[in-house]
């Protein structure tokens, strides 16, 4: 369930204030709570073999938007996982989200939770790899540990062509005669989203003129200039490439990605550009139901970026924004209000 449908409008008084944010209040603060038990804070929270674990026995819900998600692969988009609205005919035109995995591994699969929430509000929603964790998964992902010798991790398994890659194959599909997407995809609601050394290659991707709108998740480019990551340049002319309004979505000062965030966000400057910071460290809220907060606000940007909603636009934009006033979370905005 989005933000905004938790809190449908701001009261006059200040009781009738703290009842209507209560729901989300309690939220934040269970997700906080349940992350501390399940998830060490810190850059390899997510990678806990307690957190593997619990989430590959979760199943995949068909998330909480009006139209079921599923999650599918397709013979015509080779290593790619693809997250829709089980009844196309009924969800009417797409939105498309192309996705960066956390730690640019193959697998599709890892923020599934997330994805298929997405897709349930009317999205197409695609992510380089296979299924490799989770209810249906065929193999386990390469693990992914630094080099004694030089620190580096070891090469990418997905590139940034390959996130764009699903955008390719998405805008031939909604013109391609006989497709089960031909015409159902709106090319003008296109965004590129990712997790960690996904979120590079979200940046990455930011510059391609068919995105409208952009999230880095626990991201940014490394402030010291260096690149640890093998297979992959990032710097910070990147930003400069960005075009559309951006979002970044970080941990708290608990996050690896913490410096280097924060420090794209203060550098943006020509463009409009949010920072929203939720206490729960690296790993996000990418291992709950449905996608847990980071899901719901993460829809909300997609839905007032690429749809207009303004009821979307009420979780970020104004002096009480909706994210503005939930306790322990903080916003920043540029460009915004």
């Amino acid at each position: 369930m989005s933000i905004r449908h938790q809190v449908a409008a701001f009261p006059q008084s200040k009781t009738m204030m703290e009842d209507a944010l209560r729901p989300i209040t309690n939220l934040a603060a269970g997700l906080a709570c349940a992350l501390a038990l399940a998830l060490p804070t810190g850059a390899m929270a997510q990678d806990s073999d307690a957190a593997r674990a619990a989430y590959d026995a979760m199943p995949n819900g068909p998330g909480t938007g009006p139209f079921a998600a599923v999650m599918v692969e397709d013979p015509g988009l080779a290593n790619h996982v693809i997250y829709r609205p089980a009844d196309l005919a009924r969800a009417g035109k797409l939105g498309v989200l192309v996705w960066g995995n956390g730690g640019c591994r193959d697998d599709g699969a890892s923020a599934r939770q997330h994805l298929l929430e997405i897709a349930s509000h009317g999205y197409l929603v695609i992510a380089p790899g296979r299924v490799l964790s989770g209810p249906g998964a065929t193999a386990k992902p390469a693990p992914r540990s630094p080099d004694a010798a030089t620190g580096k991790l070891p090469p990418v398994a997905t590139t940034t062509a390959d996130v764009l890659a699903g955008l390719d194959w998405a805008m031939t599909e909604n013109t391609r005669k006989g497709s089960a997407l031909n015409g159902r995809i709106d090319a003008n609601a296109v965004a590129v989203a990712g997790h960690s050394c996904g979120g590079l290659q979200a940046i990455q991707a930011a510059a391609d003129t068919r995105i409208r709108a952009v999230i880095v998740h626990n991201s940014g480019v490394f402030t010291d200039g260096t690149n640890p990551i093998s297979g992959m340049s990032v710097d910070k002319s990147l930003l400069a490439k960005f075009h559309t309004p951006v979002l970044y979505v970080l941990g708290g000062p608990d996050d690896v990605a913490w410096p280097n965030g924060t420090d794209d966000y203060r550098r943006i400057a020509h463009v409009p550009a949010a920072m929203v910071s939720l206490p729960v460290g690296h790993g996000g809220t990418f291992r709950t139901a449905n996608g847990g907060a980071v899901a719901a606000l993460s829809l909300d940007w997609l839905e007032w970026q690429l749809r207009s909603d303004m009821a979307a636009e009420r979780t970020f934009k104004g002096a009480n924004c909706r994210l503005c006033v939930v306790p322990g979370w903080t916003i920043e905005k540029k460009g915004i209000d």
